[in-house]
C-alpha cells in the first residue's frame, strides 16, 4: 500500500449537501506508532454545523418519501463498495487509530455489515391494524422516521461507530449529521466518498468534522430542528450531552462506558477462557468499551489461571499495526499511556503484583505492554474505572453470591462475561447479572444482527437487530371511528 497515495486521495474538506468544501481553520491527525502528523482536516466552526444541519433539512421530507427498496438498495450498494475499497478503509484505520491491520481488516467486514443488515430492515418497516375491544373503532399504528439525526461517533471503531449509526438511520428515512472524534476523522470522510461514490442523494448525509466538539455540538442540540441524538463515547460526556438534550427534550441514543467483570466459575475449561479472555480484553488493544476490565476468577483456578493469561498475554507481538505479525498496536496518545499507567501503579501500590508487563514500551509512539496483575484489591481504581487498555486485573471469589455482587458493584452495566460448563450454574449467574449483554463462553459478542447497548450509567437504547432502526421510528396512532 502507497500510504502517501492513500492519505493524499482521502477528502480532507467538510462534507454538506452533497459537496467537498474545504475551510482556513484545519486539525492534524496524528499517528499513534509514530506521533508523526498524516493528515490536517478542516475544523468545522458553529456555523458550518448549522449549514450541515440545513442541508439534511432541505431533503428530510424528500428522503423520508424516498420508497424502502430504493434506501436499502442505496446502503447495499455502499455495503458492496465498502468492501471493493477494504484495504483503504483497513489501511486509513491502522494509520489514524494504531490497531493492527488484521484487526482493521476484521472492522471493515462488522462495519459493512451493518449496512447490509440495516439495508434488509429497511423494507420490514411495519405497522399495525387492530380492531378496538368495544368493536366501534380500528387501531392503526404506522411507524415514520424520526427525523434529522445528529450522529457523534468515537475514534475507537471510526468505520462500524458510523455504519452502526447511519445505516439505520438511512433505512429508516432520517437525514444525518456526523461529527466523527477529531483523533480519528479520516475514516469517516472515506465513508462518507463511498456515499458518494453510489449515488446517495446530496444533503442526506453530512459530515462535519472538528476539534471544537463543544461549540460546534451545542448549537445544533438547540435546534428545533434536530430531532434525534446518537452518541457513542464516555459516560461523563454523555451525561453533559443529556443535559443539554433535556432541554428540548431531544430524542436520544446512548452507548455509554463500560466495566466489563470477567467471570472464571469453578466449572470453567481453562484452554477456552484464557482464549476467551484473551479476546475478550485484547480487541482492539483494550481499547473497546465491551473490552474485559475486571478478572473474578474462582479462588480453586485462579492461580492456573491468572499464570496461563499471563504467559498468553507476554506472547503477543506490539508493534506498529502496518507491520507483519504485529498483535498488538499503540494506544491512542500519550495521555491514555499516563493514565492506564497511574491504574498499574494505584494497583500495585494497593498489593497487586505484576505478573507480565506493567511499562511502556520505549518510542516512538504510545505503545504499553500487556499486563497482567494479580491479587488485585477490590479498592483499586482498576476495579472501578473503565481502563481502555492492554491491563487485565485479577481478584478472587468463593462463593457465586459473591462473584455476582461483585460484577454488579458497579455504576456501569453494559456487558459481562461467564464461563462455565455447569450450565445451571452459569445461567443463573447470568440472569443476575445487571448488564445489558453478557458473552457465555464467548469473549466476543457483537454482531450487527444482535442489539448493542447496555443498563445503568452504560447508556440508553439499543443498536444493530431488529432492535437498532427502531431508535430512528416514531409510532403514529391513528384512531379509526366507525359510523
Amino acid at each position: 500500500m502507497n500510504v502517501t497515495d492513500l492519505v493524499r486521495r482521502i477528502p480532507k474538506g467538510l462534507f454538506i449537501g452533497g459537496s467537498w468544501e474545504s475551510r482556513e481553520q484545519a486539525f492534524p491527525v496524528y499517528n499513534p506508532a509514530t506521533g508523526e502528523v498524516i493528515a490536517e482536516v478542516a475544523d468545522a466552526s458553529a456555523t458550518d454545523g448549522l449549514a450541515a444541519l440545513d442541508a439534511a433539512v432541505a431533503v428530510r421530507e424528500q428522503w423520508a418519501a424516498t420508497e424502502p427498496r430504493v434506501r436499502g438498495e442505496l446502503l447495499r450498494a455502499a455495503y458492496t463498495r465498502i468492501h471493493e475499497r477494504a484495504d483503504d478503509f483497513a489501511w486509513t484505520m491502522t494509520l489514524e487509530m494504531g490497531k493492527p491491520l488484521a484487526e482493521a481488516h476484521g472492522e471493515v467486514n462488522y462495519g459493512a455489515e451493518f449496512f447490509r443488515w440495516f439495508s434488509e430492515e429497511a423494507v420490514r418497516i411495519d405497522g399495525r391494524y387492530a380492531v378496538a375491544p368495544s368493536g366501534r373503532a380500528r387501531i392503526l399504528t404506522m411507524k415514520q422516521p424520526v427525523g434529522p439525526v445528529y450522529a457523534i461517533t468515537p475514534w475507537n471503531f471510526p468505520l462500524a461507530m458510523g455504519t452502526r449509526k447511519i445505516g439505520p438511520a438511512l433505512a429508516a428515512g432520517c437525514t444525518v449529521v456526523v461529527k466523527p472524534a477529531s483523533a480519528t476523522p479520516l475514516t469517516t470522510l472515506l465513508l462518507m466518498d463511498v456515499l458518494a461514490e453510489v449515488g446517495l442523494p446530496a444533503g442526506v448525509v453530512n459530515c462535519v468534522t472538528t476539534s471544537r466538539s463543544g461549540a460546534v455540538s451545542a448549537p445544533l442540540l438547540a435546534d428545533p430542528r434536530l430531532r434525534k441524538l446518537t452518541f457513542t463515547g464516555s459516560t461523563e460526556v454523555g451525561r453533559g450531552l443529556l443535559a443539554q438534550a433535556a432541554d428540548r427534550v431531544l430524542r436520544t441514543s446512548m452507548e455509554l462506558g463500560g466495566n466489563a467483570p470477567f467471570l472464571v466459575l469453578p466449572s470453567a475449561d481453562l484452554d477456552r477462557a484464557v482464549a476467551g479472555a484473551v479476546a475478550a480484553k485484547m480487541r482492539n488493544i483494550g481499547e473497546a468499551c465491551t473490552a474485559a476490565n475486571r478478572f473474578l476468577v474462582h479462588a480453586s483456578v485462579a492461580a492456573e489461571f491468572s499464570t496461563r493469561l499471563a504467559d498468553a498475554l507476554a506472547a503477543m507481538t506490539v508493534g506498529d499495526g502496518t507491520r507483519d505479525g504485529v498483535q498488538v498496536g499503540p494506544l491512542i496518545d500519550e495521555d491514555a499511556v499516563a493514565r492506564v499507567e497511574g491504574l498499574i501503579a494505584d494497583a500495585v501500590g494497593k498489593g497487586a503484583r505484576v505478573l507480565t508487563g506493567g511499562a511502556r514500551v520505549d518510542g516512538p509512539g504510545s505503545f504499553l505492554q500487556p499486563t497482567v496483575l494479580g491479587g488485585v484489591s477490590a479498592d483499586a481504581r482498576v476495579m472501578t474505572e473503565e481502563i481502555f487498555g492492554p491491563v487485565a486485573p485479577v481478584t478472587t471469589f468463593e462463593t457465586l453470591d459473591e462473584a455476582v455482587a461483585l460484577a454488579n458493584g458497579s455504576e456501569f452495566g453494559l456487558i459481562a462475561y461467564v464461563y462455565g460448563q455447569d450450565l445451571d450454574e452459569a445461567l443463573s449467574v447470568v440472569e443476575r447479572l445487571e448488564t445489558g449483554m453478557v458473552g457465555l463462553n464467548s469473549g466476543v459478542v457483537s454482531n450487527p444482527a444482535a442489539p448493542f447497548g447496555g443498563v445503568k450509567s452504560s447508556g440508553l437504547g439499543r443498536e444493530g437487530s431488529y432492535e437498532g432502526i427502531e431508535e430512528y421510528l416514531e409510532t403514529k396512532y391513528v384512531g379509526v371511528g366507525l359510523a
